[in-house]
């Protein structure tokens, strides 16, 4: 992948939507280069997909937070299989340096939030957290 493909693919993330004609004009490319590059990506696996994301997907969890969490000896798997049961964890993300796991949790209420939390907390081998509020979002992929 060299700059102009990751040009395209930024441009893409900015809005799927835009015709080739737009893509070209905005990178300075022929359409016919724009096309074979998309196509190009798709193939080799860099572009699994295109998607779409809706007003009520973005309203849906109007809290959300990242925990972070330490794990005391060889607990990530269990604690993660725990964490992959409850409706709020949206994602499971296993770190280095001081946390073991990063955790995304979305909620309707801060008190449904807080309660997610306490119930993590209380998972055997969990052995410190911190979470962090997510309080507006500039880019998302």
């Amino acid at each position: 992948m060299d700059k102009t493909d990751e040009r395209l693919i930024a441009a893409l993330r900015h809005n799927a939507r835009a015709s080739l004609s737009d893509l070209a004009l905005q990178l300075n490319l022929s359409r016919t280069t724009v096309r074979a590059r998309i196509e190009r990506l798709q193939s080799k696996g860099d572009i699994l997909g295109f998607s779409v994301v809706l007003k009520e997907d973005v309203l849906r969890d109007p809290v959300r937070g990242l925990m972070m969490i330490g794990i005391e000896g060889r607990g990530t798997s269990r604690i993660t299989r725990q964490l992959q049961g409850l409706p709020e964890v949206r994602a499971i993300h296993t770190t280095n340096g001081r946390w073991d796991l990063i955790v995304e949790l979305g909620t309707e209420t801060l008190e449904t939030l807080d309660a997610a939390l306490a119930k993590i907390r209380t998972f055997e081998g969990v052995v410190s957290s911190e979470t962090n509020l997510l309080l507006a979002t500039k880019k998302d992929s």
